[in-house]
């Protein structure tokens, strides 16, 4: 009924089998140490010195010395390449540094002293001087000559307290005494037109004293030459003169306003007037105008611009006094009288534009003033 474990069948059994098949291992080959060099020549043992002892206890030699050859190694027989290596000698510690041919000491350089700071000119050092007539130079432009198409007009927008003349230059320099000369004889007319006084009069050149811009390359339009002749002057004058006089022209003015111009060509292809630089000519002295960004107090709409009104009429710095100081060249004001005072000792840069500061100026502004 049962199954007995055992073969009764006569088949061997399968782990008795995988036994009997599987190969003999191959014969192994004796091991063969690799022969090893002789070892180095044993020292002599020196004999030991008896020691004379009065007790009868003997010590037991000293060990002798032995060599072990798993650890040695034999020795290079390469020649050195170098037979004289060089030697460094770093010397005892000191305050010196010693000699190296592979360092080199950083080079010592000369204290530099700080730059000054900017001068701060005070509010009281400040000279106010009344202009007469002011042109608006954001205003000005050239319009056609309805007698000549080819010829062009000036016209601008002034203001002027006292009555007195324009005269329009083209191609002129300055002289002596704030006059000018044409550098080209005979070109224009160049008559003075008088004015009344009067705030934001409109002035137009008169017909036919124009001249023909397509004569002239664009180069010399566009920028003034070497020897300070500007395509256009206006000579705003706070004295009246005649037409009917041109003796007159020739004298030297006590009070006038002079703006030189180049002219440009829009993307339109139409002339367009580049203001450079407008000079004050007030008893004899000559004065050079600076407009200055952030004057919120200009009567004049049109003056203000986008800066100003971002500025707003606090110093940036301290938030709390009005701002009464100029920072040149720059022309920011943006700073109260304390905060400049501050600010030149610490850092040399506009708080707007960050620009080197040159100076600081304190502007006294009183709106009462008419």
């Amino acid at each position: 009924m049962g199954q007995s474990s055992s073969s009764s069948s006569g088949r061997p059994r399968r782990d008795n089998y995988y036994h009997q098949t599987q190969p003999s291992p191959p014969p192994t080959r004796p091991h063969q140490p690799l022969p090893l060099p002789p070892p180095p020549p044993q020292p002599q043992p020196q004999p030991q010195p008896q020691i004379a002892s009065t007790s009868s206890t003997s010590y037991p030699p000293l060990p002798q010395p032995y060599y072990n050859a798993s650890y040695y190694q034999q020795p290079c027989s390469y020649p050195n390449p170098n037979p004289n290596p060089p030697r460094y000698n770093y010397g005892q510690y000191s305050g010196q540094p010693q000699y190296n041919p592979y360092y080199a000491p950083p080079p010592v350089l000369p204290l530099v002293a700080p730059p000054p700071p900017p001068p701060f000119v005070e509010r009281e050092s400040t000279k106010k001087i009344k202009n007469d007539v002011n042109l608006h130079k954001n205003t000005i432009k050239l319009v056609p000559d309805e007698q000549n198409p080819d010829h062009h007009l000036v016209s601008f927008v002034f203001d002027a307290s006292v009555d007195g003349s324009v005269t329009i230059y083209y191609f002129a320099k300055e002289e002596p005494n704030c006059t000018f000369s044409p550098a080209i004889p005979g070109l224009g007319t160049f008559t003075s037109v008088p004015f009344q006084k009067g705030a934001a009069q409109k002035f137009i050149q008169p017909p036919g004293s124009g001249i023909d811009l397509g004569f002239f390359p664009l180069d010399e339009l566009s920028k003034p030459s070497e020897d300070g002749v500007f395509p256009l002057v206006i000579y705003a004058d706070a004295t009246p003169k005649s037409m009917t006089q041109p003796e007159q022209l020739q004298r030297a003015s006590t009070h006038a306003q002079i703006t030189l111009a180049v002219i440009e060509k829009s993307n339109v292809g139409a002339f367009v007037v580049k203001v450079v630089k407008q000079i004050l000519w007030i008893d004899k002295v000559r004065y050079e105008l600076q407009e200055i960004y952030g004057l919120v107090s200009s009567p004049e709409p049109e003056v203000k611009t986008i800066e100003d009104d971002d500025l707003g009429k606090d110093c940036v710095i301290c938030l709390s006094e009005p701002k009464d100081t100029a920072v040149l060249p720059c022309r920011h004001m943006c700073l109260c009288s304390e905060c400049a005072k501050a600010l030149r000792l610490q850092s040399n840069k506009c708080p707007i534009c960050r620009q080197p500061i040159e100076q600081l100026i304190e502007i006294s502004i009183n709106n009462s003033e008419k």
